[in-house]
């Protein structure tokens, strides 16, 4: 018996120390709920009974039948043919398993059927799928489709669909990219248009790359006004699989295997505005985008453990020269700093989710008739930390989940390249968490604005006031040296006034960023526990090294860099 929930005292300490306090009182109408439905707490000790409960219900689900599962799985993947994805009858049962434990709409409210579970929770969910078959996070973790029908549609719609997706009925799919548009939303050109007689809206043209895009229900990002080509000419639409949408084919990819990727063509498919015109992507798509940072990012920490607990199992197993290769320096030092990434990105993930969760709910406050200015300000203040968070989170989970990823296979040495060990699916599933839903790359985009506006000090400014005391006041002094230091750097940029020199540096004080606030995260989490100590140092001390050396680039102020740079690629 498995259980990946119990079994992880990190994510158990997590849930027991994140505190979610105000954000589930919020969304549970300061328990008011309770008065109505059933699955409602009545105070906060009940909801964190609850959330304990159902994580070691998903837990032992995930430990005991999805693990065991995902290696046939992946070498067998879902089947094609006449246009019809069919999934692995072991994907099939997984997805009954989590329907059956009535994990279908977490997030959703109590009025769908839903559990109305803060992100923070579901998350976890997400985690732990993931650390069992990463691919089949990719379908429980659409559940964003709901929810952003949920924020965005009218009551009809939610009727409509909701206590579906509630009770896992339907599924969904987001359908985003198109193949001549990666990332580059703005540019999609699949058009929408309204028959002036009926009102009815209808679809035509591509999308491509759309994850599970096999599903009954689909959110689709079209181009509704003539004669634009830019953000402000695009809507969202919900759709549903019918005889016009047709899946073209499936995606034969590297990793992932479980799940579909699909090509798909509408052919005057029939569907309904969400939400209003023009809104589709400047709102509609960002907010989806933002839950599906978060989401990868769990996907990436799911994998990361996966890797890890495998490297840590073979390491103490392998015998070289009369003992086990985990007692050689070289393989226990890569092992701690494989824990130390581990335990950091978990750490950011999660503070990340927090602050979701509460810009969620004091938005929702702050657009009632008579919110009070306290209420809007706090909701500006968690929309903005929210915004620098989500992006880093993602940059530092899924990267981190590539290098432990890549160590696991060095520890496993030539037995980690052979498929009869997990190691070399846990590398390729990895590979795709920095480039989908935004790569490393955009993150960094998405993260500098907040970077260079500080959007983060006065979430660290309360994370310096704790009294730290003997090593640990040791380490919170490197990090405050450390913040000091950005501080001069942001300025220095900023004051030279110069575009091209600021997007060269950007990724640079994005990780800078990064190694500042989790530092602190991890001092946070140290004073609850004092085991973890040795994981936050581990993670300052490597911090420090990184970070002087991207803080020395940023203050060179050499433009000739630029330059430079292009003469290697051009070499």
């Amino acid at each position: 018996m498995a259980n990946f929930f119990s079994d992880n005292r990190d994510l158990e300490f997590t849930l027991n120390n994140l505190d979610l306090l105000e954000a589930v009182a919020l969304r549970e109408n300061n328990y008011e709920f309770a008065k109505e439905f059933e699955t409602a707490p009545v105070d906060y000790a009940d909801a964190l009974d609850n959330f304990n409960r159902v994580l070691s219900v998903v837990g032992e689900i995930c430990g005991d039948n999805i693990e065991p599962r995902s290696r046939t799985v992946d070498r067998e993947g879902p089947h094609f043919a006449d246009g019809v994805v069919t999934y692995h009858p072991l994907t099939q049962a997984n997805l009954e398993d989590l329907r059956k434990a009535d994990v279908s709409g977490v997030m959703l409210e109590h009025r769908f059927g839903g559990l109305n579970f803060p992100v923070s929770v579901y998350t976890m969910m997400t985690e732990m799928v993931s650390r069992a078959d990463a691919s089949l996070q990719n379908l429980f973790g659409l559940q964003d489709i709901a929810e952003t029908i949920a924020e965005f549609g009218s009551e009809e719609q939610k009727q409509q669909y909701l206590p579906k997706f509630a009770q896992g009925l339907v599924d969904g799919s987001m359908d985003l990219t198109e193949p001549d548009y990666g990332s580059d939303l703005q540019a999609v050109k699949l058009r929408a248009w309204q028959d002036e007689k009926t009102g009815q809206w209808y679809l035509n043209g591509m999308k491509r790359f759309i994850t599970n895009g096999c599903a009954q229900v689909h959110l689709v990002l079209a181009r509704s006004e003539e004669g634009t080509s830019d953000g402000r000419g695009l809507s969202m639409f919900i759709c549903e699989a019918c005889p016009q949408l047709v899946v073209r084919r499936i995606e034969d990819k590297m990793g992932i295997h479980g799940v579909a990727t699909c090509e798909l063509q509408y052919n005057d498919v029939p569907a309904q505005l969400c939400g209003k015109r023009r809104l589709g992507l400047i709102r509609y798509v960002m907010s989806l985008m933002n839950g599906a940072r978060v989401a990868i990012s769990a996907q990436a920490v799911g994998i990361a453990e996966a890797a890890y607990r495998a490297a840590r199992q073979y390491a103490a197993e392998r015998e070289q020269f009369k003992k086990s290769i985990d007692k050689f320096p070289a393989i226990y030092d890569m092992l701690a700093g494989m824990k130390a990434k581990l335990t950091a990105a978990r750490t950011l993930l999660y503070e990340t989710t927090r602050a979701v969760d509460l810009r969620t709910v004091y938005t929702h406050l702050a657009e009632e008739p008579n919110a009070t200015a306290e209420v809007k300000n706090m909701a500006k203040y968690y929309n903005k930390l929210a915004a620098i968070l989500t992006p880093m989170c993602k940059a530092m989970a899924t990267e981190s989940a590539n290098q432990i990823a890549y160590d696991t296979i060095q520890i496993h040495g030539g037995t980690g390249f052979m498929r009869d060990f997990n190691a070399e699916r846990f590398y390729r599933d990895a590979r795709i968490t920095n480039i989908y839903e935004g790569t490393t790359q955009l993150q960094v985009v998405a993260a500098i604005g907040g970077v260079m506006q500080r959007d983060a000090d006065k979430r660290l400014e309360e994370m310096f006031a704790i009294e730290f005391e003997g090593e640990s006041a040791r380490l919170a002094e490197i990090v405050k040296g450390l913040y000091a230091k950005q501080l001069e750097a942001v300025k220095f940029v900023a004051d030279r006034k110069d575009v091209a020199y600021h997007d060269l540096h950007a990724r640079d004080l994005v990780e800078m960023e990064t190694y500042v606030f989790v530092g602190m995260l991890m001092l946070r989490d140290a004073q609850k526990c004092e085991d973890r100590f040795v994981l936050a140092e581990r993670y300052i001390l490597d911090s420090q090294a990184e970070f002087a050396k991207r803080y020395a680039k940023v203050m060179s102020g050499d433009l000739t860099v630029i330059d430079h740079h292009r003469d290697v690629i051009d070499y």
